[in-house]
């Protein structure tokens, strides 16, 4: 679990960067047009990056960190679903699908994994909200 969460901390780090430095790469390499904000796409390279600090916190205990590891799988589901209702509407090029292997797909199964790991260790979902039911309570007990 901790190999897959470097690699996918160090492949978030280099794209993100690679992003906020050249925001056109992709918008190059796909014939898109360019976007009018640069800035918008640089941003998106942070978020990226910053995914990839925590994938590497999260290397270090995964099953303890696995909320890392949702939010990432979610984002990692999510996006290339975004894309393809963008593209079922017009709205997104298929052209801009060339990340979807690298950025996404390839994740799906190492963090899915990872967390039917972790609810195994946890023990399970159903633990997992009544534990967050009575940190809420206890939280709000004390305000």
């Amino acid at each position: 679990m901790a190999r897959w969460l470097v690699a996918a901390g160090l492949y978030n780090l280099v794209w993100g960067a690679v992003t906020v430095l050249h925001p056109r790469w992709l918008f190059d390499l796909t014939g898109m047009e360019q976007p009018n904000y640069p800035f918008i796409w640089q941003c998106v390279g942070m978020i990226v990056g910053v995914y990839g600090i925590g994938y590497l916190i999260a290397a270090g205990d995964p099953l303890r960190h696995w909320p890392i590891v949702l939010v990432g799988f979610l984002g990692k589901v999510f996006g290339p679903l975004g894309y393809l209702i963008g593209v079922l509407q017009g709205d997104v090029p298929p052209a801009f699908g060339v990340t979807l292997p690298t950025n996404d797909l390839v994740w799906w199964m190492p963090f899915a994994l990872m967390l039917v790991q972790a609810a195994r260790v946890h023990g399970g979902a159903r633990r997992w909200l009544a534990r967050g039911k009575g940190a809420c309570r206890r939280s709000s007990a004390h305000r």
